[in-house]
C-alpha cells in the first residue's frame, strides 16, 4: 500500500506501507465510535449503536436482497440499518407477532378464513399488482352511483353461532383488539371518503344483535376527506342488551362521534398508500373507561376516552371485525381504491415502515 501526496514544488513523494498503517491505526485509536458499511436504500436509513464482538450483521436493501456486512471491531459500533425491506412488508404473515389473532397480506388466498366474503358481482376481488409494493391486494371498484362495493368480516373468539366461524378456538371473549390495513385510494378519487370503511363489533345473538359497535367512517359533508370515530353501545347502563339485531339504530346509544386529523381522501392524498389502525379496549364492568383510539400513518388521528361499552355485563367480547366499501348515497363517478395487509391483534401492530410507493 503506498499512498501518493503533493509537495509544494509540484514534485511528487511515496509514503512508506509501515507510515500508512501507523497512521491508520492512530486514526482507529483516537475514536471510539465507528461507522459500519453504509447500504443506500431508496427508502432511507434507520440508525442504531450496538455492541459488536465480531458478529455478522444482516442489512436487508428494499429490493429484498440481504448483505452480510462484518464487523471485526470490540467497542462500540453505528450500525445503520435500513427499515422493513419490501419483501417483509409484502410476506409479513409469513412472520406472525405472537400478539397477533389473524393476518392477511394476500399473497396466499386466504379469502375462506373469512366467515363471508361479499365480491358484490367481482367489484371487489384479489388481484396481483395492486398491492403495496406491487404486492397482491384487494381491489374495490365503485361504478358510478354505486351504493355497496363488496366487503369481508372476519370472526374471532366467542361467537353466538356457527355461521360466525371463528379463525381462533373460538373460546376467549377478547376485551381488548386492534386491527390494521392498508389502504389507497385512485389518484382521481373523488367525493369523499365513501362513508362505512371499518369496524369492530361484538355481536351476541344469532340476528347479530350488537352489544357494542366501533365505527370507523368517512364524515359528511365539510368533513367527508377525514375519518371518524363513531361508537356506539348496544346495552343499557347496567348492561342488558337492548338491540335485537344487525344495525338496530334505533336501540343503539350512541357514545358520540370523534373527527380524525388528517385528509386522506383529498387530492394531496389520494394516489398514496396510507396505515389505517384502531384500537377498542371495552369498559371493565360497572366503569366507564373504555378507549376508542385510530392512527393513520403511525400518527394518532383522533380518540375517544372514558366510554361505557356494555355497562356492567362481563360476558361481551369483541368477536368481528368488517372492512367494507359501502357508500351510502353511491359513488359519484367510477372510481377504485385498494385494500392490503389486515392485521389482527392483541397488541398495538405499527405500520412497519410508512414510505409506500
Amino acid at each position: 500500500m503506498r499512498r501518493e501526496v503533493q509537495q509544494r514544488n509540484g514534485g511528487k513523494r511515496w509514503l512508506s506501507p509501515v507510515l500508512v498503517l501507523g497512521i491508520v491505526a492512530g486514526l482507529m485509536a483516537a475514536t471510539s465510535v465507528v461507522h459500519a458499511q453504509v447500504v443506500p436504500t431508496s427508502a432511507g436509513v434507520a440508525h442504531q449503536t450496538t455492541r459488536s464482538d465480531a458478529r455478522d450483521t444482516t442489512v436487508r436493501d428494499t429490493a429484498a436482497r440481504d448483505t452480510m456486512v462484518r464487523d471485526t471491531i470490540t467497542h462500540d459500533t453505528t450500525v445503520i440499518v435500513s427499515p422493513p425491506s419490501a419483501r417483509s412488508r409484502v410476506h409479513e404473515c409469513d412472520t406472525p407477532n405472537s400478539a397477533w389473532l389473524f393476518c392477511d397480506d394476500f399473497e396466499s388466498d386466504r379469502r375462506s378464513s373469512y366467515f363471508e366474503y361479499d365480491e358484490r358481482g367481482g367489484s371487489f376481488v384479489r388481484r396481483d399488482s395492486v398491492g403495496v409494493d406491487g404486492s397482491w391486494g384487494m381491489r374495490a371498484h365503485f361504478a358510478p352511483h354505486q351504493v355497496n362495493a363488496g366487503s369481508i368480516k372476519l370472526a374471532f373468539g366467542k361467537t353466538p353461532s356457527a355461521r360466525l366461524r371463528s379463525v381462533d378456538s373460538g373460546r376467549v371473549a377478547y376485551r381488548e383488539v386492534y386491527w390494521r390495513f392498508y389502504v389507497r385510494n385512485d389518484s382521481g378519487w373523488t367525493g369523499g371518503g365513501g362513508d362505512k370503511l371499518t369496524r369492530a363489533q361484538s355481536l351476541v345473538t344469532p340476528q347479530w344483535a350488537q352489544a357494542m359497535a366501533a365505527h370507523v367512517w368517512s364524515g359528511r359533508g365539510g368533513r367527508a376527506n377525514w375519518l371518524m370515530l363513531d361508537p356506539a353501545s348496544g346495552t343499557d347502563q347496567s348492561g342488558a342488551l337492548q338491540t335485537v339485531g344487525y344495525n338496530d339504530f334505533a336501540h343503539l346509544r350512541w357514545l358520540g362521534t370523534q373527527p380524525g386529523r388528517t385528509p386522506i381522501f383529498d387530492s394531496w392524498h389520494t394516489g398514496k398508500w396510507h396505515c389505517v389502525e384502531t384500537h377498542v379496549r371495552l369498559n371493565d364492568p360497572g366503569a366507564s373507561n373504555g378507549v376508542f383510539e385510530l392512527w393513520v400513518d403511525g400518527e394518532l388521528d383522533g380518540k375517544r376516552e372514558w366510554l361505557n361499552w356494555v355497562g356492567v355485563s362481563r360476558d361481551y367480547g369483541i368477536n368481528v371485525i368488517f372492512v367494507e366499501n359501502y357508500w351510502n348515497d353511491g359513488a359519484p363517478v367510477e372510481e377504485s381504491r385498494e385494500i392490503d395487509n389486515l392485521v389482527v391483534s392483541t397488541g398495538r401492530i405499527g405500520c412497519g415502515t410508512q414510505q409506500f410507493r
